[in-house]
């Protein structure tokens, strides 16, 4: 909820790329009473995990809980007003405006004409699995203190989630309109060149502004339509691509563990024995304790991919 008074709004950055900026917030304002003026510089999206408010345009009122989403479009003044005695809590997200645009256009494909006035409507709905998706994210982010954060990750599943968000407001809103057609043989050229650029790039620090950028596509295009060839998110096609590899690399073999995290892309030792104990149940050192061809070959099948 950008603009609210400093002293009784504080904000956290949860996440920052390029691509997409996620913050929370803790508002305790608790007055019904309507604010000062305020205005926001940026496109945003603003979902609640607790509490409500409301935002007005003179004789129009506008209301954000946990199963309303508010927009907030650049440049609007506005102003707010708490109906609950306990303030409110949620999470401010903002979209790169080319990342932005692209989004839209699969609902309005007359976006390029007005690319700085994206949301025509202040409020959509938050359906139960995006909020628990929501909740999950927020989860994930906060938590990245005590693990690395995979960053093709959070660009992926933040973009998919604001993704979302806007698709229900423009039903709810009346306002979803035909997406434009791309040939199903475009698609899958393009995702099995997606596929061979992350089997060459395995063990880099790989972004999906760089994967789309490899196959001539915008990363949020990118990353709904290699989803839909493969039925993974790219993130998740990516960690199976190094979990597959770890397996022949630790399974009868005496290589150093740090080195083979390193060289499969992981951050830390630490950080690869965390994916894959949360893949397998064990860590790599439990496999290559106990490894056999038989639970080499078990523990594989979990890493089909196509």
């Amino acid at each position: 909820m950008p603009g609210t008074a400093e002293n009784l709004i504080t904000f956290r950055t949860l996440y920052d790329s390029p691509m997409i900026g996620v913050r929370d917030y803790i508002c305790r304002d608790t007055s019904c009473v309507r604010s000062a003026e305020e205005h926001t510089d940026t496109n945003t999206i603003t979902l609640l995990r607790h509490g409500a408010f409301s935002k007005h345009f003179g004789r129009i009122q506008a209301t954000a809980d946990v199963n309303q989403a508010m927009f907030f479009s650049k440049d609007t003044v506005y102003q707010v007003s708490h109906p609950v005695d306990h303030g409110d809590r949620g999470t401010s997200f903002t979209v790169a405006p080319r990342i932005l645009t692209d989004i839209v256009r699969e609902l309005d494909p007359g976006i390029d004409e007005h690319p700085d006035d994206p949301f025509p409507f202040l409020t959509g709905p938050c359906e139960p699995e995006v909020f628990w998706r929501h909740r999950d994210f927020v989860r994930r982010l906060e938590a990245a203190g005590q693990q690395p954060l995979e960053h093709l990750w959070a660009d992926v599943t933040g973009l998919q989630l604001m993704a979302d968000v806007l698709a229900a407001a423009y039903i709810r809103h009346g306002l979803k309109r035909k997406r434009r057609a791309a040939t199903a043989a475009d698609h899958a050229e393009r995702t099995e060149a997606a596929k061979t650029y992350l089997a060459a790039h395995m063990a880099e620090p790989v972004t999906l502004d760089e994967v789309a950028a490899a196959v001539n596509s915008s990363p949020f295009n990118f990353a709904r339509m290699f989803q839909q060839q493969t039925g993974l998110p790219v993130h998740r096609y990516l960690t199976l691509l190094r979990l597959r590899a770890s397996l022949e690399m630790i399974a009868g073999s005496a290589a150093d563990l740090t080195r083979v995290a390193i060289d499969l892309g992981f951050s830390s030792h630490s950080h690869f024995t965390d994916v894959f104990r949360r893949e397998f149940g064990k860590t790599p050192s439990d496999l290559r304790n106990g490894a056999s061809t038989e639970s080499v070959r078990e523990m594989s099948k979990n890493l089909i991919v196509e």
